[in-house]
């Protein structure tokens, strides 16, 4: 039988993800359990798939980059591995952070960091318009953000 988190265990994952850097200390006093039990949840949580891993969310505009975009693509199916192949190329492609497969007048929607226009146009050139199943994409760059919530919304 497969493990299926209980209430406890959706508290701890809100938890983490709010702050990363929580001791398990605090944890097991947050969520009213002793640190023992608190360390083997999380564990099992971990081992389980449901925390796949633990990262620091940075300020790209204090690293120099100026331009987020996200970018539509329109692939050619003339084979039966155009999906396939294409991940694979995007996969390879640094500034390319996001890739989703999408329903509507697309096929993906790809979202991308780069520092600037020269950036863009290098991206564009020399790596996406080069992927061979790429028939159309259209770019729109994003002006601000007004909600980026790296929480994953739960029951609790």
């Amino acid at each position: 039988m497969a493990f299926e988190p209980d209430k406890i265990d959706l508290q701890i994952l809100k938890l983490l993800q709010e702050n990363g850097r929580i001791t398990n200390l605090q944890l097991s006093s947050n969520i009213g359990l002793s640190p023992a039990p608190t360390l083997e949840r999380v564990r099992k949580l971990e081992n389980a798939g449901y925390i796949k891993s633990y990262h620091a969310l940075v300020d790209e505009e204090k690293l120099g980059i100026g331009i987020k975009t996200f970018i539509q693509i329109q692939l050619d199916f003339h084979t039966h591995n155009a999906i396939p192949e294409f991940v694979e190329a995007i996969r390879a492609i640094q500034e390319v952070t996001e890739c989703h497969h999408v329903t509507g007048p697309c096929d993906f929607i790809l979202k991308a960091y780069v520092k600037d226009i020269k950036g863009y146009e290098k991206l564009i050139m020399e790596k996406i318009s080069k992927i061979p199943y790429v028939k159309t994409f259209q770019t729109m760059m994003i002006m601000s953000t007004s909600k980026k919530e790296p929480i994953v919304p739960m029951e609790y």
